[in-house]
């Protein structure tokens, strides 16, 4: 076994299929197939197959992004319970390791290679900004951890040490866009583009000028604006937004993040912008963010994400009441106020397609379920199978766009009739519409081509 493996491995060195960077010489192709020793993270005890296995928790718990990633945190910990309480992996019990890198970007870095290096986690879930995630980047694909990103982002990567359990810019920015340009979301002829000043609104807002600019939108009729994190005064954009708005249509689109979001949509009802008036589709708010503001003047603005706790099946309907018992069980702050959101789900997807992969591979070897992944299937709580592509490292996802209402939950307005697949790689950026993110060959788990556990 050993022998067909290393054939194996060397043959896809030759094809040049490790990490974000493949083998760019004859030279390099002839190179063993893994990481240098000197950088080389130690077989786990995960791996050799002896008592708990431990997964990797990275999440801010403090710092601007507290507000979003506690959440992740905690429906991580409580996904291991599930995972757990039937029988575990492989008959071994999931050890969770919990790190706060603080909403410190290269701490990011540093927690990463603890979980690896330190801990021998035999995977990852984390991080929630771009900027975060490419911090990490570097360190689990020299040390090949496994990382599951659960979180929109921009696009524009493929790593063969991450899955990416968000929506890339056609599972979300794309579709909203589009929504707002229609009759049904008001027909936009003029727009904001408003971000946190990070890679994601940055990278998303290049991308949505491309897109704009497609669809015969002049540049004089877009307004780019960002703000750092942390940032509190919204007073002059908001008004800034009213001016700009005078004589067309106009949307914004806002990709703020973290803590931000609350004085800007309290600044919003401050200055009576209502979404009758100025419609604002939010990338980076959710049911968890709402939490904390005054709804009312906000009804009618719009996110659009891949799932919503308002979404009405059995599946969502049995992942509420766990959500619900394991906050009460646990005592978490907030108690019966705490909700469920889109990169919730997208982190309970991940983990258990992990589980499923790792079972179906007979081992948390990285390179094993780092194949077993591709084509892993899960009845997901926005009520689809959600499948992992067995090319692109991303899901499946349905894409949903989504009204405010009074108290802080969503109505679906518009959604897609099933899931949708992720372009990595934008075909509206010039230098990036040829790229295709494909991780597929032949090796390791060359059955991988559906998911053993597929959702019926």
């Amino acid at each position: 076994m050993k022998h067909i493996l290393s054939v194996a491995l060397a043959a896809l060195s030759a094809l040049g299929v490790f990490g974000c960077k493949g083998p760019e010489t004859k030279a390099e192709a002839s190179k063993e197939p893994v990481v240098a020793k000197e950088t080389a993270a130690p077989l786990t005890p995960a791996a050799k197959g002896t008592g708990p296995i431990k997964v990797g928790i990275l999440h801010s718990l403090s710092g601007t992004m507290a507000i979003s990633e506690t959440s992740l945190k905690d429906v991580a910990l409580m996904t291991i319970d599930e995972i757990n309480a039937a029988g575990g992996v492989l008959g071994r019990k999931l050890e969770p390791v919990v790190v706060d890198p603080a909403s410190n970007w290269p701490l990011f870095a540093e927690k990463a290679k603890e979980l690896i290096q330190g801990q021998g986690v035999a995977v990852t879930f984390g991080c929630w900004t771009s900027v975060s995630r490419k911090s990490v980047l570097p360190v689990f694909e020299e040390l090949n951890g496994l990382l599951f990103y659960p979180v929109q982002y921009e696009g524009e990567e493929s790593s063969y040490n991450v899955f990416y359990t968000g929506a890339a810019p056609n599972q979300q920015a794309i579709p909203a866009v589009e929504y707002l340009m229609s009759k049904q979301g008001g027909g936009a002829k003029r727009w904001v583009l408003l971000g946190t000043d990070y890679v994601y609104p940055r990278t998303t807002n290049k991308i949505l000028r491309y897109f704009l600019t497609s669809k015969g939108v002049a540049e004089a009729d877009i307004l780019e604006k960002y703000t750092p994190f942390g940032h509190s005064d919204y007073q002059t954009i908001v008004a800034e937004v009213k001016k700009f708005a005078q004589g067309k249509p106009t949307a914004v689109v806002s990709t703020i993040n973290g803590d931000s979001n609350v004085p800007f949509y309290k600044e919003l009802g401050n200055q009576g912008l209502k979404a009758s008036d100025i419609p604002v589709v939010a990338f980076s708010v959710g049911e968890e963010e709402l939490r904390g503001i005054d709804t009312k003047p906000l009804v009618g603005h719009l996110a659009a994400w891949n799932y919503f706790m308002s979404i009405d099946n059995p599946t969502n309907a049995a992942f509420i009441k766990k959500w619900k018992a394991y906050v009460a069980a646990n005592k978490l702050p907030d108690g019966d106020k705490r909700v469920t959101n889109d990169p919730m789900e997208a982190t309970y997807v991940g983990i258990h397609m992990w589980a499923q992969a790792a079972e179906q591979a007979g081992t948390v070897d990285v390179d094993a379920v780092r194949q077993a992944v591709a084509g892993q299937s899960f009845a997901a709580p926005s009520g689809f199978p959600i499948k992992m592509d067995e090319k692109n490292h991303h899901l499946h996802k349905p894409v949903m766009i989504a009204e405010i209402k009074e108290g802080g939950q969503f109505q679906v307005v518009w959604k897609t009739e099933g899931p949708v697949v992720a372009a990595p790689w934008s075909p509206f950026v010039p230098e990036s519409a040829k790229k295709v993110a494909d991780w597929t060959y032949p090796w390791v788990c060359g059955n991988c081509t559906a998911g053993k556990f597929a959702a019926k």
